[in-house]
């Protein structure tokens, strides 16, 4: 099922009265450290793939808004990225930021931290806010139950957790049972988007993201965090194949060779892989056009942060 195409102010598009006494809906935030499994957790509970996901740090930049509906609840998940140690960047204080307004802005946070860490993230707990959050310890297919027992008893003292769930977002594990303690938590009252939505997110920001995902899976070291992909052209054709004209911004004419590669093969593997993907997502044949260009210091640069939806 395909987001929305445009973004717009949700409605309400049932009749409060057709509803059942009980519905409710609301807003969770999903906050941890990077790499904790949070976007892996969203997409698992939606059962489609929404956020990226890959095995390095750091790969969420925006707060990505997946809506999970059934017939007596409707909740809203604000996928959010890592919250960091230390900002090199003015683009890391902006995914700080994003970070504390999808907090602010959640009837009920998500927390999100590693079953197989010894002490508890008290980084990402000061960005909690006092708003009421369950607790759940992701990873649990790494370890014995029993083992975490201590962390627990650590966090419960750190912060007043509604409810303690061990997950694992990989294997499916207990994600039921955490689904039940998100509803029973959830304020009453109607849908705030059609039950059939998925995102208020346009299909060409998926676009960018699944292009960016690709960056992180086939370069290496800086590259995939110097890069940022704009949608620069997006026609929908009722023949033939939609256009897609897209640009990777980079930071230096290093970081763009690298990209394109030898005779342009890298930049062509690239292509080949997104494509692919985006048609799955679209579910319909796309033309990809892919080209690079250098922003210096892109990351710092608040004009251009402000340009690219930062």
């Amino acid at each position: 099922m395909e987001p929305e195409k445009t973004q717009s102010t949700p409605s309400l598009l049932i009749d409060p009265a057709q509803l059942p006494p009980d519905h409710r809906s609301g807003y969770v935030a999903i906050v941890g450290k990077p790499n904790v499994g949070k976007s892996t957790l969203m997409n698992a509970l939606l059962g489609h793939k929404l956020s990226i996901v890959t095995p390095k740090p750091q790969t969420t930049r925006h707060r990505i808004l997946g809506i999970l509906s059934g017939d007596t609840f409707q909740i809203i998940f604000l996928d959010t990225p890592g919250v960091l140690k230390k900002t090199r960047y003015k683009l890391h204080e902006h995914m700080l930021r994003t970070v504390d307004r999808a907090v602010a802005d959640a009837d009920l946070v998500l927390f999100m931290a590693e079953a197989t860490q010894r002490a508890p993230d008290t980084i990402s707990l000061n960005h909690l806010g006092n708003r009421p959050a369950i607790l759940a310890l992701n990873k649990m297919d790494l370890v014995r139950q029993e083992q975490v027992l201590p962390l627990v008893d650590a966090y419960m003292k750190l912060y007043p957790f509604e409810a303690v769930v061990p997950i694992s977002a990989l294997t499916g594990y207990n994600l039921d049972v955490l689904l039940k303690e998100i509803i029973h938590r959830l304020p009453p009252g109607p849908p705030f988007y059609p039950k059939d939505q998925l995102s208020e997110h346009p299909e060409r920001f998926f676009v960018a993201e699944i292009i960016r995902e690709k960056i992180f899976e086939q370069f290496r070291e800086e590259i995939p965090y110097a890069a940022q992909v704009n949608i620069v052209d997006y026609k929908e054709r009722p023949e033939g194949k939609d256009f897609i004209d897209a640009e990777i911004v980079v930071e230096r004419p290093t970081q763009k060779a690298i990209l394109i590669g030898k005779g342009g093969q890298a930049l062509k593997r690239l292509g080949t892989a997104a494509r692919q993907e985006i048609e799955a997502f679209l579910g319909r044949p796309i033309y990809l056009q892919l080209h690079v260009k250098v922003r210096e210091d892109w990351r710092n640069r608040d004009r251009l942060l402000r340009s690219y939806g930062y």
